[in-house]
């Protein structure tokens, strides 16, 4: 991959999500859907506490997950 090619932001995040947790990112943002209109912390907590992710990884997912409903 190029440096021009590179991913950057919270998708960069996305591989590694999948590897670890062993689920498509269109299952957690399904997950945060349905999570109902919380804000960014209360959605980083949530997976956090009730999915067992990561802080950088839920803190990725919800960025990009907020950044595609706006």
């Amino acid at each position: 991959m190029t440096e021009t090619t590179k991913v950057k932001g919270p998708a960069s995040y996305f591989p590694s999500i999948e590897k670890t947790y062993e689920k498509p990112i269109a299952h957690w943002m399904n997950v945060l859907q349905d999570a109902g209109p919380l804000k960014h912390m209360e959605l980083v907590n949530r997976l956090k506490t009730e999915h067992q992710i990561g802080h950088g990884h839920a803190n990725a997912l919800v960025a990009a997950f907020l950044a595609k409903k706006q």
